[in-house]
């Protein structure tokens, strides 16, 4: 690990041969081809018209990688050397966002661009520093090739995603983030914010020992956390509903569960009781005007009738566990 950090064991790419440049280009070419499938892949199911731009930039790479054989076959014969980025100090490196699921769109037409962009400049770069003539046009060469695949991803892009479908695409990238993240988030959120104001207030007013009160509330936020991830992941593995992983959506619904009964509790660090309800109630006040722009924002309901539900439904339980709490 700390050899790839500081780049030990890695040639400096001015010591490599016409050669070893030529072979570091085929295998480049290679990888991003293998690369652009990958993407392809991934957003096949949800993202048809936008996987045929990365098919078809796969095939464009997979022609320069064939064209760069036969060229070294002509100039230095059938035996080509292994040698990759990794093996070459300062070499960009791509990271591997395409094993991530799901694909978001935007991202990956992005990198794609960046990628291109990356292999123009650095071929540009070491064309800059290479004295040999031959090498130097090489590298001209690929720096061109790969200036001009940042066009081609534009026109392949107007050819297979035209702006409607782009649009409908976008669209559906937005729905998906709503039902695998923000919704099973907000549930948790308004969970574990508003079945929690009752214990905790109650146990508050009737000990007005914090540290009790903590511990009450953080047994109830991490025990309701737990309970509703899992809940979430198990009741819907998400390929009928669409609504995406269920590891996701329960991680999802666990941690907002959590963090939302959380933020009323922490304040009972406070030794004061009096001070640390007061900090609770100003937190709660927060959290429930947040989670009813979260409603309007993502869930498009009403701002009145999302004010009315959750700031008017959480005041009705807090005022509820101060009331049990005093009783």
């Amino acid at each position: 690990m700390l050899s790839r950090f500081f780049g030990l064991g890695r040639r400096d790419f001015s010591s490599l041969s016409e050669q070893e440049i030529l072979a570091l280009a085929i295998s480049s070419e290679e990888d991003d081809g293998r690369i652009y499938s990958a993407y392809a892949d991934g957003l096949r199911e949800d993202f048809p018209q936008s996987a045929k731009v990365f098919d078809d930039m796969a095939e464009e790479e997979a022609h320069h990688r064939d064209v760069l054989i036969e060229t070294h076959r002509r100039r230095f014969g059938e035996k080509i050397p292994l040698i990759r980025r990794e093996h070459v100090r300062g070499y960009y490196e791509r990271r591997p966002d395409w094993l991530v699921r799901p694909l978001g769109i935007d991202h990956v037409r992005a990198q794609a661009e960046d990628m291109e962009e990356q292999a123009y400049r650095f071929y540009l770069e070491a064309a800059k520093r290479t004295t040999d003539a031959l090498t130097r046009k090489l590298l001209g060469e690929l720096a061109a090739a790969e200036k001009s695949h940042v066009s081609m991803a534009h026109r392949l892009g107007a050819k297979h995603v035209p702006e409607g479908v782009a649009a409908e695409e976008r669209q559906q990238e937005h729905r998906q983030f709503i039902l695998t993240y923000v919704q099973p988030g907000l549930a948790g959120l308004m969970d574990g914010s508003i079945s929690t104001l009752a214990p905790i207030f109650a146990a508050a007013f009737a000990t007005q020992n914090t540290w009790a009160t903590f511990l009450v509330g953080l047994s109830a936020s991490v025990g309701a956390g737990i309970s509703m991830g899992f809940t979430e992941a198990a009741h819907d593995d998400g390929k009928l509903s669409g609504r995406g992983s269920p590891l996701k959506r329960g991680l999802a619904n666990g941690i907002m569960t959590m963090l939302g009964g959380l933020g009323h509790t922490l304040p009972y660090l406070i030794s004061n009781f009096w001070t640390a309800t007061t900090v609770a109630a100003i937190v709660v006040f927060f959290e429930l005007w947040t989670i009813a722009f979260i409603q309007n924002r993502y869930m498009e309901t009403p701002f009145l009738r999302a004010t009315f539900q959750v700031v008017l439904g959480g005041a009705l339980v807090f005022a509820a566990g101060i009331l049990i709490g005093n009783a």
